[in-house]
């Protein structure tokens, strides 16, 4: 499906608009699920009828009120809690001062085509863009008055995530919220093609049907998400060829014995190579305002007299680790990018590449559907 050169997404304008809807939740056994990706499948036009029949069977429930809903999920030992709504995205900023949603990696247009159409036929958005910020005290103060009450829903789901989800519906809890997001500059941190699709229908079918889309708004401050690197594995790639380029390309090259050391030295200006037998940490220049990830490319494979035959990516050193083989894939390990950086990255107008950051945890699929009947 990842077809063509990335390209670089919508912005959105403000001022933001959140706004509640009727959630439609797979049954807390279903949610997580692997096998309730079933209800998504196609042929995509049978997919209302199939919700349909799930909500009679009990396997889904849909809400009678529209609201706003605070999602908090624990997973791992990290708790995350967030706001569950449709944002506006049919004002896309024609300056850069208008942004206020900031994409941090290229989509393929191809994939945001075929997205937008499914999505079209469905008649729904299948799990909430998540977006993050720093979010405003006055939203922090609405969080903790809800957290108060019981809540209205509370489970663990089939990936053994737990859930406690209350609706909101207050009228002042709504107006405050709106106010304190309006000018809100929101971060996506996950979801990048299906808030492009979102975009894109509008584009396609103006109107109210697709002037939203369905997001979870996290405040980092508060329920921080835990920001991961992304790992390299070059394949068909030896690692005294990628030290070579390095070296070549200016970069501080130190061959390390000790891989404990190595993986010790990751750093905001350091990467390191492993083909799981030998190890090498890689320094570099970082400009301000760019992380490591942004330069493996001129760093490491620019150089290549043969680029690799494929590149593949590991969320943890583990499963890196796993992969490589001695003279056939090697690793290029990455420093983790922090929030802050990423902000500054997208604000400056700029990308980081494809697969470059993993926040977690996300949310398991199945605990917020929107239907585009609303």
């Amino acid at each position: 499906m990842e077809s063509g050169r990335p390209t670089v997404p919508p912005y959105v304008a403000g001022p933001l608009q959140l706004s509640p809807f009727r959630a439609l939740s797979l049954a807390p056994r279903r949610v997580g699920d692997p096998a309730s990706a079933r209800a998504f499948a196609r042929p995509y036009r049978g997919v209302p009828q199939r919700l349909q029949t799930w909500q009679k069977r009990g396997l889904a429930t849909r809400d009678e009120l529209p609201a706003l809903y605070l999602h908090e999920y624990s997973d791992s030992g990290l708790t995350v809690r967030g706001l569950v709504g449709t944002l506006d995205l049919s004002r896309l900023a024609t300056t850069p001062a208008a942004r206020q949603v900031f994409p941090h990696e290229g989509v393929h247009p191809q994939q945001v085509v075929e997205l937008s159409a499914r999505m079209s036929t469905m008649r729904l958005n299948p799990a909430p863009i998540l977006l993050v910020h720093r979010g405003p005290a006055a939203v922090r103060d609405i969080s903790r008055q809800v957290r108060a009450t019981a809540p209205d829903r509370e489970y663990v789901d089939h990936a053994a995530q737990q859930h406690r989800i209350w609706a909101v519906r207050d009228p002042e809890h709504l107006r405050i919220i709106g106010e304190a997001l309006a000018g809100a500059r929101l971060l996506v941190a996950d979801g990048h093609h299906r808030y492009a699709a979102s975009v894109a229908l509008h584009d396609r079918d103006p109107g109210p049907t697709h002037s939203d889309g369905l997001v979870m708004i996290i405040d980092q401050d508060e329920t921080p998400l835990f920001l991961g690197a992304i790992h390299r594995l070059l394949h068909g790639v030896r690692l005294d060829d990628l030290v070579g380029v390095a070296t070549s390309a200016g970069a501080d090259v130190a061959i390390c014995p000790n891989p404990d050391a190595a993986v010790t030295a990751l750093s905001p200006d350091t990467m390191v190579l492993t083909d799981g037998r030998d190890w090498a940490t890689v320094r570099v220049d970082v400009p301000p305002g760019h992380a490591v990830v942004q330069l493996v490319e001129g760093t490491l494979l620019q150089g290549l007299a043969k680029r690799p035959s494929r590149i593949t990516y590991a969320h943890s050193l583990v499963q890196a680790l796993d992969e490589v083989k001695p003279g056939r894939v090697t690793a290029a390990l990455l420093p983790a990018v922090e929030l802050d950086l990423v902000i500054d990255v997208v604000r400056a107008g700029g990308l980081l590449p494809e697969k470059a950051t993993s926040f977690q945890p996300k949310p398991s699929l199945g605990s917020f559907i929107r239907l585009l009947d609303e």
